[in-house]
């Protein structure tokens, strides 16, 4: 290894631009690191960026520890990129610990890096953009500045626009994609995808705002009006029983409270929406299951406690749901959100339809099946499908 370390003693210093490690000999664990230059307190340092199948973890290191902890690295993996603003170095490590650099040089040499650790956060809808609805839901100013007192409602929409572009690519591109957003109330999020979607990005997407308050409704439709958005329009309805359309490519419900959730979920997948976007609100259906038919199960001591019980029942909610939704063809994730109150972090259920597997949605079947039993509970979503079966 004295080879790569004379590589990385020349080229680990401020010009370097990363450095990716990856293709591990033995799999599992940590599968690539990306190391980069960054100033912390005017001092030089090498942030290592290890990222795990569903985590990254983050580690800072002066030059000469971050040189060891390379070559160390190098004994389990078997390649390694670097990048620096003169040269570009690739380095192949055999089974038996044979070193291979290739080097070349940059005619031209490239662009410094920005060595900041506080780089600029860059967003889905940048402020400069000055979008219409932003202005006018008071979040930016006309000048194209985030109002201090709603810079969280401005990250918040710019998270949940991230969630929609992971899976944008799901949406139909030969037809217009009709979208579905249940419970819409001031309806940031509808405008905010909307502008992403169609004006952005180019879609030819038919979104409807659904909500019960009339008033709220009446507002959104003049901003829509006054914004020439023709293909987005809101309506008074209820999630339930909404039935104006035949089929809906992606639906989104946020803060539908308690099984008002389950109730859009169900119509989600009775469409075949390609994509659901859920964040849940107020799971008190399960507590309260829970709370009438006690169960002598080894929980029963954990769950005296009255704090434990809901927050409990409230996960495993959130959790039936998603097994639900894979025994129904989707491919689930869980992931934090932060709601629009500004109360703790809530959990957004991402659901993307698939190809039908029997065998995964039999075991996801089991599983919740065999969970409600162990509770004493069931879900009305569970129910909504036994219906139809």
């Amino acid at each position: 290894m004295e080879e790569l370390r004379k590589l990385l003693e020349l080229q680990v210093n401020s010009e370097l631009q990363q450095i990716v490690i990856s293709n591990q000999k033995i799999k599992g664990g940590v599968k690539k690191i990306h190391i980069r230059p960054i100033l912390l307190q005017n001092q030089l340092w090498f942030q290592f960026a290890s990222y795990t199948e569903k985590q990254v973890f983050h580690e800072n290191l002066l030059k000469e520890d971050a040189i060891k902890k390379i070559v160390m690295l190098m004994e389990c993996y078997k390649q390694l990129q670097l990048e620096s603003v003169s040269v570009g170095a690739t380095v192949l490590v055999s089974k038996k610990n044979t070193v291979t650099i290739k080097q070349k040089k940059k005619k031209d040499g490239g662009t410094m890096t920005n060595l900041s650790h506080n780089r600029k956060k860059r967003y889905v809808i940048e402020p400069e953009e000055k979008a219409p609805f932003l202005v006018d839901l008071g979040v930016i100013t006309s000048q194209g500045q985030i109002v201090a007192s709603k810079t969280d409602k401005f990250k918040q929409i710019n998270r949940f626009l991230e969630f929609v572009r992971d899976v944008e690519d799901r949406l139909p591109k030969e037809r217009e994609a009709v979208i579905i957003d249940f419970g819409c109330g001031k309806s940031y999020l509808t405008f905010a995808m909307y502008y992403y979607l169609h004006e952005k990005k180019g879609y030819d997407v038919r979104m409807i705002g659904l909500d019960l308050k009339e008033d709220v409704i009446a507002h959104c439709n003049k901003l829509r009006d006054s914004y020439g958005y023709d293909k987005l329009n809101f309506l008074v309805g209820d999630i339930a029983d909404y039935k104006d359309v035949d089929h809906v490519d992606m639906v989104v419900t946020l803060h539908a409270c308690d099984t008002a959730t389950d109730y859009a979920l169900y119509k989600a997948v009775s469409w075949g929406a390609r994509i659901i976007l859920s964040v849940p609100c107020c799971q008190h259906e399960l507590n309260q299951q829970m709370k009438k038919g006690k169960k002598d199960n080894a929980l029963s001591g954990l769950f005296s406690y009255g704090i434990i019980q809901e927050r409990s029942a409230a996960l495993f909610t959130d959790a039936m749901r998603a097994e639900i939704l894979k025994e129904q063809g989707y491919q689930v994730q869980l992931l934090e959100f932060i709601d629009m109150e500004h109360t703790p972090k809530n959990i957004l259920i991402r659901a993307v339809k698939g190809k039908a597997q029997i065998a995964v949605g039999e075991r996801a079947k089991a599983g919740y099946r065999e969970a409600m039993e162990y509770l004493g509970v069931s879900p009305i979503l569970a129910k909504l499908f036994d219906e139809v079966r």
